[in-house]
């Protein structure tokens, strides 16, 4: 059986926790993980022309991430992002502006990528630049065109998001992975606040073929129109959680590619996340 292909659009870039930078950013998270779970797994992204941009390009390498599609800016710095974390591990963010990864620019040789891909992975915090939503709308539009499967990580950072960002990037998915903390907002942007079944609403409104809703601690649910799964989360001894969603999702991705049971994907995909939260920063050092 051939590995399967996975192609990850989004930001690259540095987390500033007070003891140090780590590596980060969701598509790239996402894509490690997914490259440790077995995936083949292409990197779309932009770092600056400086040590952290070589860097970061080193680390996707490490991960057995192919780095080959990655842009190099020359008049912009590689993204950062300044985190705090409070008593219970969970983050607040300062994400910083100009960063390389706002201009990720379309070119003939990504239309044979996503050409190639089993799933596109993308998320919401990378469109806030024109340029770069551009591109993903664009790659997004070759992976519908073929078929194939394209899954919206929903990453909600004020200011960097806004109604029209969230229902454009549902209208172009078809299956949606998001946080309960980030339910009220999608359900306000969608229109669907009075519905008497939130999840079911959001599925038949952008006709996603299902969606996924991790609850922290209390694991996650699954919701498809036919089928509603849950897992009730796993007892982790949190240092902190950057990170766990991206590997949740990388965890998930792998499971429905596989073929796997929904509960056996969700059981993999909380174990997945459950990992990361027992250790600082998002992927293994």
């Amino acid at each position: 059986m051939r590995e399967p292909h996975l192609v990850s659009f989004g930001e690259v870039l540095w987390d500033l926790f007070p003891d140090g930078a780590r590596f980060g950013g969701a598509p790239a998270n996402f894509a490690c993980h997914a490259a440790l779970l077995g995936g083949k797994v292409s990197m779309v992204s932009a770092v600056g022309d400086d040590a952290r941009g070589e860097e970061a390009i080193q680390i996707l390498s490490s991960f057995g991430v192919q780095t080959s599609y990655m842009q190099v800016v020359a008049e912009l710095a590689t993204g950062t992002v300044g985190v705090d974390t409070d008593a219970e591990g969970r983050p607040t963010y300062t994400i910083h502006d100009n960063a390389a990864w706002d201009s990720i620019i379309w070119n003939p040789e990504l239309e044979a990528l996503i050409e190639s891909a089993d799933t596109v992975y993308f998320g919401t915090l990378c469109q806030r630049s024109q340029l770069s939503q551009q591109t993903i709308l664009h790659g997004l539009e070759v992976a519908k065109s073929h078929a194939t499967p394209r899954i919206l990580d929903i990453n909600l950072r004020v200011p960097f998001f806004d109604d029209s960002i969230i229902r454009q990037s549902l209208e172009n998915a078809d299956l949606l992975k998001f946080s309960d903390e980030e339910l009220t907002p999608i359900l306000s942007a969608c229109g669907v606040t009075n519905s008497p079944d939130p999840l079911l609403a959001i599925l038949e409104k952008y006709q996603l073929t299902a969606l996924v809703m991790t609850q922290g601690a209390k694991g996650a649910i699954y919701r498809s129109s036919t089928e509603t799964v849950k897992h009730s989360g796993l007892p982790t001894a949190v240092v902190d959680t950057v990170g766990a969603g991206d590997a949740f999702t990388a965890a998930f991705a792998l499971g429905r590619l596989e073929g796997l049971p929904v509960s056996n994907t969700l059981e993999q995909a909380c174990h997945t996340a459950a990992a990361v939260c027992a250790h600082p920063g998002a992927i293994p050092n």
